[in-house]
């Protein structure tokens, strides 16, 4: 919601438009309906092309502050590039929002891969299990200010600080919800002893039982982190109008200029959370959704694609639409009542 485009590369006139009363306006339609989280993109450039999708975007720390300001039951996380901001800087700009929040605020923690973007701060872009090893050492100094009452020092590899102290602690003495989207073997690793929500891709629906429990398997006895997936949304009332709409949207007005330059920037970055073969092949999965997984067909289909994803040991799924605004009368009226009756979400009754 906070780009220009959303998750979508079109030309088309329906496609979405970030400005901030539009982003206000989605978010609380999602609180009404009880959805239970918005995750924004961090991006700092964007992929060119006629739509430069997600070119123009909302800082993601600021942006779910505003959001959460704007609402009072739904939860909303940044996207925090960790390489982009110091910890102690972090650390404080976190709690001031989880107290805007009363604890319904989360961070999406990135390591990052898009050598441009670590170029336009002026910082290299490590070789890729450093950048995770990176990432540990920042979240572990941000969760010692968190909890830590008296000053203290820290010297690691990559940090060198004095004196460290913060305060007020996060809502309630405990920490916000920490998301991780890392798919290499480092990534994962990272995300399993540290995140409370593993997000995946989906390469593989019918591997995807046996991915799910690789997944979890790597997570320590102790702890028990959710597992998720994002995807984008397109659904109409049958199979053929669905197909339609889905040609219109990404074959006839898909801005493939701008998804051929994802393919090569994200394979120069050597981005490993979408393999370099998949996002070759996938093309018009990148227009019509930057890579996430395509939940698409009649609103029967996607409720029965939904139930075959939490059979499969899927705990939820993040959803980007064409139009967060204009479509999501449709998830609100003819998803959201069919998962309820397939038994995947509790019937919702706002406060």
């Amino acid at each position: 919601m906070n780009c220009n485009g959303g998750l979508t590369m079109t030309k088309a006139p329906e496609r979405w438009d970030q400005k901030w009363e539009n982003n206000v306006r989605a978010a609380q339609l999602a609180e009404a309906a009880g959805l239970e989280f918005l995750l924004p993109i961090g991006r700092w450039h964007g992929y060119k092309g006629e739509t430069d999708t997600e070119g123009t975007t909302w800082e993601t720390l600021v942006w779910a502050a505003g959001l959460l300001g704007a609402t009072r039951e739904i939860s909303a996380f940044c996207t925090l590039h960790v390489s982009f901001a110091n910890p102690v800087f972090a650390a404080k700009q976190i709690v001031t929002a989880d107290h805007i929040g009363a604890g319904r605020f989360g961070i999406n923690i990135v390591s990052g891969w898009n050598r441009g973007e670590f170029a336009m701060f002026g910082i290299s872009l490590g070789e890729h299990d450093d950048r995770y090893a990176y990432t540990e050492e920042w979240v572990d100094i941000v969760e010692r200010i968190w909890r830590e009452e008296e000053p203290f020092d820290h010297k690691g590899r990559f940090f060198e600080l004095k004196g460290v102290l913060g305060k007020p602690k996060p809502v309630g003495g405990e920490r916000p919800l920490l998301m991780s989207a890392g798919a290499s073997p480092a990534g994962r690793a990272f995300a399993a002893r540290h995140a409370d929500c593993l997000f995946m891709a989906i390469y593989d629906f019918d591997a995807l039982p046996r991915d799910i429990s690789s997944l979890r398997a790597l997570a320590p006895a102790d702890r028990n982190p959710g597992v998720y997936a994002s995807g984008h949304l397109f659904t109409r009332r049958t199979e053929k109008e669905t197909k339609e709409w889905y040609d219109y949207i990404v074959h006839e007005q898909g801005d493939w200029e701008a998804a051929e330059h994802i393919v090569r920037i994200r394979i120069a970055g050597g981005s490993q959370s979408v393999p370099a073969s998949v996002i070759r092949e996938r093309t018009a999965q990148m227009v019509a959704g930057i890579g996430t997984s395509p939940i698409v067909g009649s609103y029967d289909q996607v409720a029965e694609k939904m139930k075959y994803l939490s059979d499969a040991g899927l705990n939820g799924i993040a959803l980007g639409l064409v139009n967060y605004i204009d479509e999501f009368p449709i998830l609100q009226n003819e998803i959201l009542p069919r998962l309820e009756r397939l038994g995947l979400r509790q019937p919702f009754h706002s406060h």
